[in-house]
């Protein structure tokens, strides 16, 4: 694949198909982060805050991990650039699916 498919593929993958399977993003995000700050609490017995973007940005990393197992496995690098882009959006407050 090239640039353009690839970012047009992401782009797919995260304004048309993964609302309709998971909800708006900023919902789940949001969900996600309220999850994990209980279980890092749990863990460090400290107060952690992570917003939506930090879930986006972390599950990049995530996706990072995977490519480095396994980087012929377009998977990992359509979702890492889905999961860069919904970041952006939650970070600079843009409306989702514009």
């Amino acid at each position: 694949m090239n640039r353009k498919e690839y970012l047009e593929t992401a782009r797919q993958i995260i304004c048309e198909h993964r609302p309709d399977v998971h909800g708006k993003p900023e919902n789940c995000f949001q969900l996600i982060a309220d999850y994990w700050c209980i279980y890092l609490k749990q863990k460090t017995k400290q107060d952690i805050k992570l917003s939506p973007a930090d879930v986006a940005m972390m599950m990049s990393l995530f996706k990072t991990a995977r490519w480095q197992m396994n980087p012929n496995f377009c998977d990992n690098t359509l979702d890492n650039i889905g999961y860069v882009a919904l970041a952006g959006e939650l970070q600079d407050g843009s409306p989702f699916g514009v």
